[in-house]
């Protein structure tokens, strides 16, 4: 069902990407072949098929939709001095800094350009929203870095990282089918709860998975001065000698003295990851009630799966 519909957005997503300096091809293509899941494309795809969309738009918005995440990744990536991503070296130690700031300026653009095709306003509009929420949200996140932050600060990072974007695609899928405004919140709604969900997991699997199964160091949120929901959640409960030795990784941004795996126990002691994996699964909850609605059929019970999923994922 989407397979051939994936397939033509990876063709247009290599067509999208290549540009008069080989740079930018170079790292475009790089970044196409470091095996995404393609899951907001999918999401764009699930919420135009729920209205039987039949045009081009959702392959070329799909590929809109991941152009704009690579860019944003590469960005992240300069910002957080990142070594790898997905088990490979990051763009950033190829190219270099300079190149691959450009490269993501450039990556947006194309995205943006190829979104006027649509000679959509709604879906403009809700693209560049999308894109400022984005980098507030990394400008948020470099500030608060080596901080203690609350579980609401927290949430609204995840929500401009990653939720908003989810939530967008499910938004212009539901444009591009001619849904009904209450369908359309309906979708943006499940595309913002399956998002959270999806954050919440990965941050979780940032502090328990192997290296090997993440493709990237373990604890290495930690190790940027990140802390996500189940650090926050143990934050509240331990002692203040735990507290310490969590505060002191969090603010020198390296493991000194405490190692992950004990960082690990403490998490443990408290039932943190245990916590933050139930808030994932009552997002997942929220996201298959926000679409109980829609009559069933195949795409429905697609969507309804996906939270599922997510929430099972092991890297």
């Amino acid at each position: 069902m989407l397979r051939e519909d994936l397939a033509a957005i990876e063709r247009e997503f290599g067509r999208d990407t290549v540009a008069g300096v080989e740079a930018i091809t170079e790292i475009g293509e790089y970044l196409r072949n470091g095996g995404g899941k393609r899951i907001r494309p999918v999401l764009l795809l699930l919420a135009a098929k729920l209205f039987d969309y039949q045009g081009r738009g959702a392959i070329r918005l799909g590929a809109v939709v991941e152009i704009i995440h690579t860019a944003t990744l590469v960005h992240d990536d300069i910002i957080d001095e990142a070594e790898t991503r997905r088990g490979r070296p990051a763009a950033n130690t190829q190219w270099g800094n300079s190149k691959c700031v450009l490269a993501g300026d450039w990556l947006y653009m194309q995205a943006f350009k190829v979104a006027v095709q649509e000679r959509n306003f709604r879906i403009l509009d809700t693209l560049i929203e999308l894109t400022q929420q984005m980098v507030e949200g990394e400008l948020l996140q470099m500030e608060k870095l080596g901080k203690l932050i609350t579980l609401q600060e927290h949430f609204d990072l995840i929500f401009r990282k990653t939720a908003c974007l989810f939530s967008v695609c499910m938004r212009m899928g539901a444009i591009l089918g001619g849904a009904s405004p209450e369908q359309e919140e309906n979708l943006a709604r499940y595309g913002h709860d399956l998002g959270m969900a999806f954050q919440i997991v990965d941050d979780v699997l940032d502090l328990t998975a192997s290296e090997s199964v993440l493709g990237k160091p373990v604890a290495s949120d930690l190790r940027e001065g990140k802390v996500t929901m189940a650090v926050i959640h143990a934050l509240e409960r331990c002692t203040p000698l735990e507290r310490e030795q969590i505060e002191m990784v969090v603010r020198e941004q390296a493991f000194r003295g405490v190692t992950p795996a004990q960082v690990l126990q403490i998490l443990e002691r408290y039932g943190s990851i245990e916590a933050a994996n139930e808030q994932a699964a009552k997002y997942a909850e929220l996201a298959r009630n926000a679409i109980c609605s829609f009559p069933d059929s195949e795409i429905k019970r697609a969507l309804l799966w996906a939270p599922e999923f997510v929430v099972a994922r092991e890297k």
